[in-house]
């Protein structure tokens, strides 16, 4: 199953494992969406290996039909830059935009430089982490398997991200960002207290992950005197260090929820 499925050309339907914790889809969902895009079409347009994608969510993407449109930004070299928009069909005001660098690798010498093989870590022995959305329905964090052990949580997706793209080795750009995007969430110092959404998210790799697994060794700061916060990591896969991974964070209190009306016809109690 494809957490977003296609519909045309530049058209995509999220299904329910694409939704956020509240209302909207998940951010690491719109950026694996975004990326995705971008990472099919590198073999044959020769723009090489994806090794960043810096992603601005504007506004909550609803649970319906959306629209994207690709942009080059560069191309050419060593390097190329790509954008990718995010609209629900029929609005003209985007919900989310990523830019991914791309690099054609090219092997340099580096004398004295050594390269250790590490033997790969058996993640399965790690004790599994679930966490259910606020709404109780299925959402994002189901896509994935979570396990935590040693100050690092570790996330498998078990579901393709867009339909005929094929597995996470054919998209290793976009199958990162999904679990990068929980790194404020695994270290925040408090939990449950205000609300705390990163308006952005970016992911770099200077290695392509060996397998399924993706860790995140977060870190987190909140300064609740201007209502902000930075989370950050190292991303890790089986064998070691494979990138970076940094948000901005907006700390805000937790909506109110709604006072019910009066009943039509009836004034409010009073003394």
């Amino acid at each position: 199953m494809a957490i977003f499925e296609s519909t045309g050309p530049n058209r995509w339907q999220p299904t329910a494992l694409a939704a956020g914790p509240f209302a909207g889809l998940q951010g690491g969902a719109v950026a694996s969406l975004l990326t995705a895009e971008i990472e099919a079409l590198a073999d044959r347009r020769n723009w090489g290996t994806a090794i960043a994608s810096s992603a601005w969510f504007l506004r909550p993407t609803p649970m319906a039909p959306l629209r994207t449109a690709l942009l080059v930004v560069t191309d050419g070299g060593r390097v190329s830059v790509v954008d990718n928009a995010l609209w629900p069909a029929g609005e003209d005001q985007p919900c989310a935009t990523v830019r991914v660098t791309l690099s054609r690798e090219r092997a340099v010498e580096v004398p004295g430089f050594a390269d250790s093989p590490r033997e790969a870590a058996d993640l399965t022995q790690l004790p599994i982490r679930t966490r259910r959305a606020a709404h109780g329905k299925p959402w994002f964090m189901e896509a994935m398997e979570a396990r935590e052990g040693d100050g690092v949580a570790w996330f498998r997706m078990n579901q393709t991200i867009i339909d005929g793209a094929g597995s996470s080795p054919k998209l290793p750009l976009s199958s990162v960002l999904g679990p990068a995007d929980w790194t404020h969430g695994i270290a925040r110092p408090f939990q449950d207290v205000v609300a705390d959404p990163n308006p952005n998210l970016t992911v770099q790799l200077f290695r392509q992950p060996a397998g399924e697994w993706v860790g995140v060794r977060a870190q987190a700061r909140w300064r609740p005197a201007a209502g902000l916060g930075v989370g950050s990591g190292v991303l890790l896969d089986v064998h070691g260090e494979i990138g970076r991974v940094s948000m901005s964070v907006i700390l805000a209190p937790f909506p109110r929820p709604a006072k019910p009306e009066p009943a039509a016809g009836l004034a409010p109690a009073s003394n």
